[in-house]
């Protein structure tokens, strides 16, 4: 994030001795990105990060896609893949590409271990529940609606205290922001922005622990998944000071930009990615210009895939839609509304709609898991029901 955050304790200078009670040194990391001209913190050690005990392999990250047949738009239905595991290895991947991934997942086991990814930032999407995402860099509340935006290289562990969650996971393969337009040339949000610093949340408390034992971070490096096992606790940070760090922003606090006609999904924008975006569709007042249709126009995504997850609420331009809905409008053909909700939405003043919106810039691909819960025939659904004369 481009603001400075510090917890525990930290020396007067970066790169200089800092001592525990013993006499030993705290062990300093630069934990940074694009080598040493991204955004980074320094985190201080009681033992040396480096110190392994064992690794090893564990299995492939990379799932498989379909055989793809014409290019179609897709529906799939999330809440009907089966719940069980935990956060990480209970993900089912629905659609890929080159820069992200994106999954649900119904956990109903604890982590037993600790999890980092090695290959790009994380957001979690909480749908349902609430808990403490536990970090290297401390503790961070969250609750339903919760954006959890985790950079890459965090060491994390998801503890869930709620009788249920429900996650929708973006996986990155780089850096995920706020949008550049709602920044300065030195990072603050500014006045257009629909959201501010005042919104995001970061890690309150930091628990440094001391704990000797056996403790496993499980690590996505290279799209495969490794174990490390190490002899102490993986949160011994004693302080930490920067600009890389966890932070939550809930989509209710994300403010909505109206106008007297329909306004384009960029106006929706929440997060940047490597060649993807991530929107928010929120509640907020329709378009007001006294011939205005509020439903969105048809459109061709010439150079995108539009992915929609539908959280709750009737959403203006679909039928048939539930919630948990995963849609795939892929680049090459136009959509839009669905025949009738045009003409219905004219003269509407508000919605209640809350979906969240991934467009990607290079084809996704849709894997053989989401394939058994697809509906059939989504792209009939535009064609006109015949009519008894």
């Amino acid at each position: 994030m481009p603001f400075y955050r510090r917890l525990g304790k930290i020396p007067a200078k970066r790169h200089i001795q800092f001592r525990q009670q013993d006499g030993s040194l705290y062990r300093e990391q630069v934990m940074g990105t694009k080598g040493f001209s991204g955004i980074q913190s320094i985190l201080y050690h009681i033992h040396p990060p480096t110190q392994v005990r064992e690794a090893r392999f564990l299995r492939e990250w990379a799932v498989q896609p379909e055989q793809e047949g014409a290019n179609r738009h897709r529906h799939f239905l999330s809440f009907e893949a089966p719940g069980g595991k935990d956060p990480i290895e209970g993900r089912i991947h629905w659609l890929v590409n080159e820069d992200a991934a994106i999954a649900t997942v119904t956990p109903t086991e604890p982590m037993s271990y600790f999890f980092r990814n090695s290959d790009g930032d994380e957001i979690l999407f909480v749908h349902e529940g609430e808990g403490v995402l536990e970090t290297i860099f401390g503790d961070l509340p969250y609750r339903a609606g919760d954006y959890l935006v985790i950079p890459v290289g965090t060491t994390y562990r998801l503890a869930m205290t709620s009788a249920k969650t429900r996650l929708l996971v973006i996986e990155s393969t780089g850096e995920i922001t706020p949008p550049r337009r709602y920044r300065n040339e030195v990072g603050q949000l500014m006045e257009h922005s629909p959201y501010c610093e005042r919104d995001i949340r970061t890690p309150e408390k930091l628990q440094t622990r001391q704990e000797k034992g056996t403790f496993e971070i499980r690590v996505k490096s290279r799209n495969r998944l490794h174990s490390y096992i190490y002899d102490f606790h993986p949160f011994d940070v004693v302080g930490w000071d920067g600009y890389l760090f966890p932070w939550a922003l809930n989509i209710e606090d994300f403010e909505p930009i109206t106008g007297s006609i329909h306004q384009p999904p960029p106006v929706h924008q929440t997060f940047a990615g490597p060649n993807f975006v991530v929107c928010s569709f929120v509640p907020r007042m329709y378009d007001y210009h006294p011939l205005a249709i509020p439903a969105p126009y048809y459109h061709s995504n010439v150079n995108s895939d539009e992915v929609l997850y539908y959280v709750r609420g009737n959403f203006m331009s679909r039928k048939g839609i539930r919630e948990g809905s995963i849609t795939l409008h892929p680049s090459g053909i136009p959509h839009g509304p669905h025949p009738g909700k045009a003409e219905e939405s004219i003269g509407k003043t508000w919605t209640e709609e809350l979906a969240v919106m991934v467009d990607t810039f290079r084809p996704l691909k849709v894997t053989q898991a989401a394939l058994k819960h697809e509906v059939p025939d989504y792209m009939a659904s535009w064609y006109p029901a015949e009519t008894e004369e």
